[in-house]
C-alpha cells in the first residue's frame, strides 16, 4: 500500500494540483479579459462599458457565464450531434494542453521538453480542426463558409510563423522554450528582429481570428460564422478556447521575442518574481489586441489572403536567409 500511495497516487495527485494551478488562473484570466477589453473599447470609445453588476461592473464576467449556462440548448434539424458536440470541446482542449510546455519563471514549468516549440507549434496547427468540425457539423451555408474561410486564414498565417520561429531556433539553436528565454539574457530578440516580431504579432491576430481579421464569423456576411449555429454553453466553449488562444499567443510572443520572465535592461529586483514579468508582458500584448480591435475596421478576405502569401511569407523568407548569412558569415 506505501508503494502504491508514494509511486503511483501521489505523483498523480502533485500532477493534478500542477494542472489546476494552471488552468484556474487561466480561465479567471479569460473571464476578466472580457472584462478588460469591454472597458478598454469603451474608453477608446468615450463610454463607461460594463458598470451594473458589481462594484465598476467587475462582476459582470460572472453574470455572463451565469446567463449562457442558463440559456436553452438548440441543435440544430440535420446536424451531426457527435461532431457538432466534440467541436467546442476540441476547440476549448487545445486551448488549455498548450500551456503544458509554457515556462512561467526559471524552473517554473509544468512539462520541461526539448522540443516545447514544436509542440506548440503542432497544438496550434490542430486548433483550426475544431473550427472546421463545427462549420461542417453544423448543416448550414454559413457555418460551413466560416469554417473553410479558417482554415485557409490560419493555415496561410501559420506557414509565416513557422518561418518565423525558424529564425529564432536558427540563432539560439534549440527547441526548448525555457532554453529560449535564457539566450535572451543579454539582448531580447525583439531588438534585432523588430520586423519578426510585427509580422509576428499580426500573424497572431489573424490565427485566434481577431479583429481586424475576424473574416471567419463576419457579422455582415456571415451572421456570425462557423459558430451561428451554437448557443448555451457548447458556444461558451468557443468563447473561451478563443480568449484563451489569445492568452496564450500573447504570452508566446513574450517568451520569444520580449524575454519572458526576465526582467528589462537586467535590472535586479529580487522580490519581483520572474512569472510577474512575464505576466505584465503578456499584458501588454493583450491590450496591442484590443486596441487594434477598436482602431482598425475588418479586412476584405482577398486583402487577408494578399497580406500573408505575397507580403509576410516572402518578407519572412528572405529575413531567415539574411540571419543564416550573418551567422555563418558575419
Amino acid at each position: 500500500m506505501a508503494d502504491f500511495w508514494s509511486g503511483f497516487l501521489l505523483p498523480l495527485i502533485i500532477i493534478v494540483l500542477q494542472i489546476l494551478a494552471i488552468v484556474v488562473p487561466l480561465l479567471v484570466g479569460v473571464a476578466y479579459l472580457t472584462y478588460a477589453e469591454r472597458k478598454v473599447m469603451g474608453a477608446m470609445q468615450l463610454r463607461q462599458g460594463p458598470m451594473l453588476v458589481g462594484p465598476f461592473g467587475l462582476l459582470q464576467p460572472m453574470a455572463d457565464g451565469l446567463k449562457l449556462l442558463a440559456k436553452e440548448h438548440i441543435l440544430p434539424s440535420g446536424a451531426n450531434r457527435v461532431v457538432f458536440y466534440v467541436a467546442p470541446m476540441l476547440t476549448f482542449f487545445l486551448a488549455l494542453v498548450a500551456w503544458a510546455v509554457i515556462p512561467f519563471a526559471d524552473g517554473v514549468v509544468l512539462a520541461n521538453i526539448n522540443v516545447g516549440i514544436l509542440y506548440l507549434f503542432a497544438i496550434s496547427s490542430l486548433g483550426v480542426y475544431g473550427i472546421i468540425m463545427a462549420g461542417w457539423a453544423s448543416n448550414s451555408r454559413y457555418a460551413f463558409l466560416g469554417g473553410l474561410r479558417s482554415a485557409a486564414q490560419m493555415i496561410s498565417y501559420e506557414v509565416s510563423m513557422g518561418i518565423i520561429l525558424v529564425t529564432l531556433i536558427l540563432q539560439t539553436g534549440t527547441l526548448n522554450l525555457s532554453a529560449m528565454v535564457q539566450s535572451q539574457q543579454s539582448l531580447w530578440h525583439i531588438v534585432p528582429h523588430f520586423p519578426l516580431f510585427v509580422i509576428f504579432v499580426i500573424s497572431a491576430l489573424a490565427e485566434t481570428n481577431r479583429a481586424p481579421f475576424d473574416l471567419p464569423e463576419a457579422e455582415a456576411e456571415l451572421v456570425g460564422g462557423y459558430n451561428v449555429e451554437y448557443a448555451s454553453m457548447p458556444f461558451a466553449l468557443f468563447f473561451l478556447g478563443e480568449y484563451a488562444n489569445m492568452i496564450l499567443m500573447a504570452a508566446v510572443t513574450s517568451l520569444f521575442f520580449l524575454g519572458g520572465w526576465l526582467a528589462p535592461f537586467n535590472v535586479s529586483l529580487p522580490w519581483v518574481p520572474g512569472i510577474v514579468w512575464l505576466a505584465g508582458k503578456t499584458a501588454c500584448i493583450l491590450f496591442v489586441f484590443i486596441w487594434v480591435r477598436a482602431a482598425f475596421p475588418r479586412y476584405r478576405y482577398d486583402q487577408l489572403m494578399r497580406l500573408g502569401w505575397k507580403v509576410f511569407l516572402p518578407f519572412t523568407f528572405v529575413w531567415l536567409v539574411g540571419t543564416a548569412f550573418v551567422l555563418k558569415y558575419g
